[in-house]
């Protein structure tokens, strides 16, 4: 049985570049996963902020978030969608 996916958006506020290489390996490690990406430099502020769009089991993307926010200089937070991904397509179809 496959696991249940949600799509969600992880949001990541960077204000150490050095975690860049440390980012872009766990996001390589999920790009199965992955939908979309976008990033924007704020250099006014000295910070990078990169958001992530996917399509994952909750446990998954709340690894990834918990393992990126554990990164020097990095904030992550993850948002979910309400209904399992599944779902939201069946209801496109009606």
């Amino acid at each position: 049985m496959q696991d249940e996916t949600r799509v969600a958006v992880i949001s990541m506020i960077i204000d150490n570049e050095e975690s860049a290489a440390s980012i872009n390996a766990l996001l390589h490690d999920c790009r199965e996963y992955i939908i979309g990406r976008m990033g924007i430099p704020y250099r006014e502020k000295g910070l990078n902020i990169i958001n992530v769009v996917l399509d994952a089991p909750m446990d998954a993307v709340s690894a990834l978030s918990g393992k990126l926010g554990r990164l020097p200089g990095v904030t992550a937070k993850a948002v979910y969608s309400k209904l399992p991904a599944a779902e939201t397509k069946k209801g496109q179809e009606s």
